[in-house]
């Protein structure tokens, strides 16, 4: 079992940069005061929650990148995950109540460009770099999520 914690939680009323907020309720279609300027391609059920490794951020900060967390547009920064593990079918237990399933590795687009030396955004992309991109979330079970809660991967995890 990989255990971590939350580092940053983030929202914005659409679009990027995410800011961080100290907690958020999590509901079927994601964090109460965050939301989407393209619902078609973001929110949902099946896209209620975005999440990213701090780990991963810290990689790219090395290799250049002016990234931190929220500028991509996760919700929830966690640290001390196996993100190899973090793949779709996955569940993760967020603090005491809340319960998330993975359901798929998150598209970057274009409004993530200037946190990417050169705007290469396509970093981020599971197709271009396995292991690299955020994923989606569904909300299993609603609850209050804060920074500092504990983060727990539940059961085996599909493969990448």
């Amino acid at each position: 079992m990989s255990e971590g914690r939350i580092v940053q939680v983030s929202v914005s009323p659409g679009g990027v940069p995410k800011r961080p907020i100290e907690e958020a309720r999590v509901t079927a279609l994601g964090l109460e005061g965050d939301a989407h300027r393209d619902a078609e391609h973001h929110g949902g059920p099946e896209r209620a929650v975005c999440l990213y490794a701090l780990e991963a951020i810290e990689a790219l900060q090395r290799e250049g990148h002016s990234i931190v967390p929220g500028a991509i547009g996760e919700n929830l920064t966690v640290q001390g995950v196996d993100w190899s593990a973090v793949v779709p079918g996955r569940r993760i237990r967020v603090g005491d109540e809340v319960l998330l399933e993975v359901t798929r590795y998150t598209s970057p687009c274009t409004n993530i460009r200037t946190v990417f030396r050169g705007g290469d955004y396509s970093r981020v992309s599971e197709k271009r770099h396995p292991g690299w991109s955020r994923v989606y979330a569904r909300v299993v079970a609603g609850g209050v999520v804060k920074r500092g809660d504990h983060v727990s991967l539940e059961g085996s995890a599909t493969s990448r």
